[in-house]
């Protein structure tokens, strides 16, 4: 897999003092996301949207057919699966990339958030957690916690101070809903992050939790709702 990816730049409509990463899931690409940072751009004008496109490679759960995707994918439903450890570390290379190339561009990492959906928000997690960079934030939308054998040894020092958006459908029969809560119970256990953190705690570090009743793999406006409420408090507009 290439370490330089391509993306969809939606400029800001403001004066750009914040930026969102957002990482889609298996065989998207970032126009899939397009209509999310539309939609919330008349209320959060000064946010610059990168929405990066996967590479096209064989994924084995599908039957070896080629299509956007971070990493191989050999089975769903388990969390201790055989992982694609090579392909994921590739993907967070990248995703480190893409926060550096923005920093370099006068956006401070404190002003970026990274998030995405499903195998994105996986990566977006694994980055997030492990990057040199404090960021402004994490969102996390039907993912899970990946590489568990040894993300203990890689977590950064400034990730119990990170604030994270975790959403999840109960009702998910890809990423299950207990895919979730097992990452989160690991996270807390043996990260040390404080997985309950109330929404209006959540600047101060953690995990703010929600999941949705009858939601399956996707999102809906409840679920969106909270994540923009969400990015609007940890990039709130300046001057």
């Amino acid at each position: 897999m290439s370490s330089v990816i391509k993306v969809l730049n939606v400029v800001p409509r403001a004066k750009h003092t914040a930026t969102i990463i957002f990482v889609h899931g298996l065989g998207d690409t970032g126009y899939g996301w397009k209509p999310v940072a539309d939609m919330f751009a008349s209320e959060m004008p000064h946010v610059k949207w990168i929405l990066p496109h996967a590479p096209v490679i064989p994924v084995t759960v599908n039957g070896g057919t080629p299509m956007p995707s971070w990493f191989d994918i050999f089975e769903f439903h388990s969390i201790t699966q055989r992982e694609d450890e090579e392909g994921m570390l590739n993907t967070v290379y990248s995703l480190n990339q893409l926060i550096t190339a923005e920093i370099d561009a006068g956006t401070p990492a404190e002003r970026i958030v990274l998030g995405g959906f499903s195998q994105g928000a996986a990566m977006s997690l694994l980055t997030g957690l492990t990057t040199e960079r404090r960021l402004a934030g994490l969102a996390v939308l039907s993912g899970w916690l990946p590489l568990r054998e040894k993300v203990k040894a890689m977590v950064n020092d400034h990730a119990k101070k990170l604030p994270i958006f975790w959403g999840h459908g109960k009702a998910d029969v890809i990423v299950r809903f207990d895919q979730a809560t097992l990452s989160l119970q690991y996270i807390k256990s043996q990260l040390g992050l404080n997985t309950l953190v109330s929404p209006d705690k959540v600047l101060e570090g953690g995990i703010e939790f929600h999941g949705y009743d009858s939601l399956p793999h996707s999102v809906n406006d409840q679920e969106l709702g909270d994540l923009k409420t969400f990015l609007e408090k940890v990039l709130p507009a300046q001057d």
